[in-house]
């Protein structure tokens, strides 16, 4: 990956006075994922002069998103540059140095939430091989959003950060934080309500598992086959027959999987457990069409309100 930026940038040198030519007025915010785009696009709202723009597309895997020369062109020419940080955003560390912080505005979205949760296995995940080894570092879990407390954080603190780029409009902004704010807090009493009157408490993921924040949130147990951000999603016969086993001895109604999923792990442990597959979405993208509609974090949230209502009750 750091080669792959090296590269990139020799590209981006080439090109960046090309991306400067523009005269318009328009202020650019330029956001890695789909939480921070649709953080940022609740709290502008429908402010014409703001352009807000997401590098990932929709409908792809955000683990396999690599950064094009006119992405990184982007990045260097916004106004503020929204990211969430971890692993799947090892390269921005790479083009950080070689953006002008006193033009754009960096804020890291795990910068913003009051507390970080390390990286953590449990029973039967699949592990990672790491080619080398390095000294250990603190890794935190950066699927932050995952917990509606936390986005409650990331808005708040955001909101702070539009508005020293736009005080003209700070009314604005407060309000329509709030009003988002309001969705989420809303969101949260839905899912504490549905943990208060669960039958049980515990949930098995066949598939990446980047839920931690949220279940740490709701007092919830899990398994998984890999962790929040695991490269490989072919699971070892050692990871399916734990995962077999545990469904079949606790005997669990219901496998998840993630949104853009093939499902094939989910589908392997419920042709053998005769549990039924369901899709947990952790927000980390969007179909086209789902981009195209307008689709919210709320709005994908309050689908797992009711997934988590039936698998729990089971």
């Amino acid at each position: 990956m750091k080669k792959l930026v090296s590269l990139l940038l020799v590209f981006v040198c080439a090109l960046s006075l090309a991306g400067c030519t523009s005269s318009s007025p328009t202020k650019t915010i330029v956001t890695t994922n789909f939480p921070a785009y649709d953080f940022v696009r609740a709290i502008v709202g429908k402010n014409s002069g703001y352009k807000v723009k997401v590098l990932i597309k929709p409908g792809t895997d955000v683990h396999s998103y690599e950064p094009t020369p006119k992405d990184i062109i982007a990045v260097e020419n916004a106004d503020l540059f929204f990211y969430v940080g971890g692993d799947s955003d090892e390269w921005v560390e790479g083009i950080l140095h070689d953006i002008d912080q006193k033009k754009t505005k960096v804020v890291k979205m795990l910068d913003l939430v009051s507390s970080k949760r390390e990286e953590e296995s449990v029973e039967g995940m699949q592990e990672e091989h790491e080619g080398h080894e390095e000294e250990e570092e603190t890794e935190y879990d950066e699927h932050v959003w995952t917990s509606p407390a936390n986005v409650v954080d990331i808005l708040q603190n955001l909101e702070k950060k539009i508005i020293a780029m736009d005080p003209s409009h700070q009314a604005t902004y407060m309000k329509n934080a709030q009003a988002y704010i309001k969705q989420v807090k809303a969101l949260d009493a839905a899912f504490q309500d549905v943990v208060k009157h669960a039958k049980r408490k515990e949930l098995i993921f066949g598939d990446r598992f980047p839920f931690l924040y949220f279940v740490k949130e709701y007092g919830l147990s899990y398994r998984a086959a890999f962790a929040g951000c695991a490269e490989q999603t072919e699971a070892s016969a050692a990871t399916l027959s734990y995962l077999i086993d545990y469904v079949k001895a606790h005997h669990l109604h219901y496998v998840l999987k993630l949104e853009l999923s093939n499902g094939k792990v989910a589908q392997t442990i419920a042709g053998e457990t005769g549990a039924k597959v369901l899709t947990f979405n952790s927000v980390h993208n969007v179909t086209s069409t789902q981009f195209k509609d307008g689709v919210t974090y709320v709005d994908l949230m309050q689908k797992n309100v009711s997934v988590l209502r039936k698998v729990l009750n089971a």
